[in-house]
């Protein structure tokens, strides 16, 4: 049985260098597990109210399906840089690719959910 494609979202701010890169590595992904990269939403934070209002901890924060791909322990919202973990402990600009396409191939075996 086909599951829905999850809603997958890629919110950016200006001042951050690493959200086209981010992007990109995203829709790669995409391409990879057989999801459409254009179906991206790609969304700019322009405000600290803006960011408050949508939780946005940092540039590029990428949601599957309304979950972050890494959520933030207690990072205040804001309009500023995202730094991710990577699995071998790395801290980084982008997030973990293999992380991001495991999280997408479950996102699609669980319907988005």
């Amino acid at each position: 049985m086909a599951h829905e494609a999850p809603k997958i979202e890629l919110l950016w701010w200006r001042g951050c260098p690493s959200w086209e890169e981010a992007l990109e590595m995203l829709r790669e992904e995409m391409s990879a597990i057989r999801l459409d990269p254009a179906s991206v939403e790609v969304r700019e934070v322009r405000t600290d109210e803006e960011a408050g209002r949508q939780g946005f901890v940092g540039s590029p924060t990428i949601r599957i399906s309304g979950r972050d791909l890494q959520p933030p322990d207690d990072e205040p919202a804001g309009l500023t840089c995202r730094v991710y973990r990577l699995r071998d402990g790395r801290v980084s600009p982008l997030p973990d690719r293999a992380e991001l396409r495991e999280t997408l191939a479950n996102a699609i075996q669980g319907g988005g959910e």
